[in-house]
């Protein structure tokens, strides 16, 4: 029998039941983490199964795409594997499909449903129902009134999954979709084809069109669950949620739906008015975050740096109750003004024979051992070049470790280059690797998994690159270390689950250095997922080593990679740079040269590494300024993570 009691289901409220979501049109469940998310999508999904088998009936499901539901199917086919749910009396219907696209190519939805869920369970073929991208577009039309009529046939879609993308779509519904609209074929949003671009090598080769389920279509779902994950998604699900209906965001017509339920992590959630100003909604637990985040708030709303505020300001913008608790503006302003200022530190290892009472680091002991993990091989010098450059020249040993190779991230056009500089040294006929490389690149498929000496050359690179870099800030090379962890190595974007290999090797690298000091990427919106995945691996170890005598004496400090920075309430080690560090840092991330101008990975910025790392750093260093603080020309930040 399959345990499922143990995982809270998802169940339906009403939204604006309470005063803390008065402003809320739509109901959602806020989770830890996506895993926890994951687990309980799917096991509402198995109790529905089971509750329609037992019934004699078959579930109808609706399905989406994308990196979301990942975990969702996989927790399926464990259940699947591991405790007998069975798939007989399941119908599915995909939301949506590019068109035209076949269904063997890698980037069509029709393989990534069956590599990723239809694959492993017992469904039957003939149940499984995916919009076609294969047929001529004289067909297109006939093939979708097909769709519609087949789901109408079978009563309806009894559960229906969602994801969300940048522009609100949901499905492939594009802003401008009607309230009425049904299966049919749709032009795909510039923003959507650009999100899409790194999967298909290029925006070029992504697809114009798709055929999509209407909005009318998911409305006409019994039940449907939404899941967004990662702050990359916060400011389209405060807009969906909050926000009124409008066909300019498509989520927002579920507004119209009696029984939806959105499913978020923390960081998606975090705009939502509850969660970023609580003290706007209702009455709020004024602790030490709290406290931190209001006045950060409040000098923002009003203009005015943290010493300058008033009663006035305090009771003007809902947090009189604070005044209540916590005495007058002149206690609260001088609470936040010191916690900033002991925040900022020119010594990120500890300063010497200091007094370190009001210091976010230790005095000792010193010299510090240092790890910098970085997910990529340049997300080190890119988030905290100017950190890692300090830390070696107050004397600490600072070991940089690479999670991954990189070498996805390496267009084929820049690994060819150095292939043929190569050539031009050494002649094919006395090196077969290089005719080998070279045969390699002509037979590339970009519908299946690079070739692995591709991969190699690609992640061979990236090692230089890196390497340049450390080096200019004089590392020696036995304190470099790459990891190369298998769940990256699949030779495309997509890649494999965390598995007890990764963990174990980042074990061993931790056992190894045994180190006072721990830095890792806690960038979580990452658009390909690479950090995030990462830091759940150096968590998984921080887990199995807490009980290491050595352990008790290592402090994890998280920085942001290239997309975010750290709120400055949530900052608790601020690193200024001068002027000088700034260009030291650009020239090591100038040693990344396969990552600069036309970078495959650039997110929704369209500014390189380097500048977006500088107008970070020189904007956290505005925010102490405004805030009443001193005025440097750049600033790192970290924020202490305790395990």
């Amino acid at each position: 029998m399959i345990n499922i009691s143990e995982i809270a289901l998802l169940e339906y409220k009403a939204p604006g039941s309470f005063e803390e979501t008065r402003y809320e049109k739509l109901h959602n469940v806020i989770v830890d983490s996506s895993s926890q998310g994951s687990l309980k999508i799917a096991h509402t999904i198995a109790r529905l199964i089971i509750e329609k088998h037992d019934q004699d009936q078959m579930c109808v499901l609706g399905l989406a795409t994308g990196s979301s539901p990942l975990s969702v199917y996989r927790e399926l086919v464990r259940l699947h594997k591991e405790e007998g749910l069975s798939f007989e009396n399941v119908i599915t219907f995909n939301l949506d499909e590019y068109f035209p696209l076949s269904k063997e190519d890698v980037q069509s939805y029709h393989y990534f449903m069956h590599s990723n869920l239809f694959d492993h369970v017992d469904i039957k073929a003939e149940n499984i129902n995916i919009p076609d991208g294969e047929v001529s577009i004289q067909e297109v039309r006939n093939t979708c009134i097909a769709y519609e009529k087949k789901i109408d046939q079978l009563g309806g879609i009894d559960l229906q999954i969602l994801g969300i993308g940048r522009t609100g779509h949901i499905g492939f519904n594009e802003p401008g979709s009607h309230l009425n609209s049904q299966t049919r074929t749709i032009t795909l949003d510039h923003l959507t084809r650009f999100d899409a671009a790194p999967a298909f090598q290029g925006i070029e080769n992504v697809p114009r069109k798709a055929v999509t389920m209407g909005i009318q279509t998911i409305l006409n779902a019994k039940r449907i669950l939404l899941m967004a994950w990662g702050s990359y998604k916060a400011e389209i699900i405060q807009k969906a949620i909050e926000g009124g209906v409008s066909a300019m965001i498509p989520t927002t017509y579920l507004q119209h739906h009696k029984n939806t339920t959105l499913i978020l992590d923390s960081e998606a959630a975090s705009e939502l008015t509850r969660i970023k100003t609580p003290w706007l909604v209702s009455t709020c637990d004024w602790n030490e975050v709290n406290r931190s985040k209001a006045i950060a708030w409040l000098c923002e709303t009003t203009g005015k740096s943290i010493l300058k505020l008033t009663d006035e300001d305090y009771n003007q913008h809902g947090m009189s109750d604070l005044l209540a608790l916590h005495g007058s503006a002149y206690d609260l302003n001088i609470e936040m003004f010191n916690r900033l200022q002991r925040s900022i530190t020119g010594w990120p290892g500890g300063k010497p024979n200091a007094d370190d009472q009001y210091r976010p680091e230790r005095a000792n002991p010193h010299p510090k051992r240092v790890i910098i993990f970085s997910p990529h091989p340049d997300d080190d010098v890119i988030s905290m070049g100017g950190t890692f450059d300090r830390l070696v020249s107050q004397g600490h040993e600072v070991h940089v470790v690479y999670q991954t190779s990189g070498n996805i991230a390496v267009s084929d056009q820049d690994a060819l280059k150095y292939l043929e500089v190569t050539s031009d040294l050494i002649e094919e006929k006395s090196n077969p690797q290089l005719e080998m490389l070279k045969k390699a690149f002509l037979e590339t498929n970009p519908n299946h998994p690079a070739h692995r000496s591709i991969c190699d050359l690609k992640g061979s690179i990236r090692k230089r690159e890196s390497l340049g870099a450390t080096r200019y800030f004089a590392i020696p090379d036995k304190q470099v270390h790459f990891m190369n962890l298998p769940f990256y190595e699949t030779g495309m974007i997509a890649k494999n689950p965390i598995s007890q290999k990764d963990i174990d090797l980042t074990v061993a690298m931790i056992e190894k250095i045994k180190p006072h000091q721990i830095y890792a990427a806690g960038d979580l919106a990452d658009p390909h997922g690479t950090h995030r995945v990462c830091l759940d691996i150096i968590f998984a170890a921080l887990k199995t080593l807490k009980p290491k005598p050595y352990m008790k004496d290592c402090w994890v400090w998280l920085y942001r990679g290239a997309w975010h920075e750290w709120d400055i309430h949530e900052i608790e080690m601020a690193v200024p740079m001068s002027p000088d560090q700034v260009l030291r840092k650009r020239k090591a991330i100038f040693y990344h040269q396969s990552q600069k101008d036309g970078v495959m990975f650039q997110g929704n910025d369209h500014r390189e590494f380097w500048v977006r790392a500088e107008e970070r750093n020189a904007a956290s260093a505005k925010k102490y300024q405004a805030m009443g603080l001193a005025e440097y020309a750049a600033i790192e930040a970290f924020k202490r993570y305790f395990f």
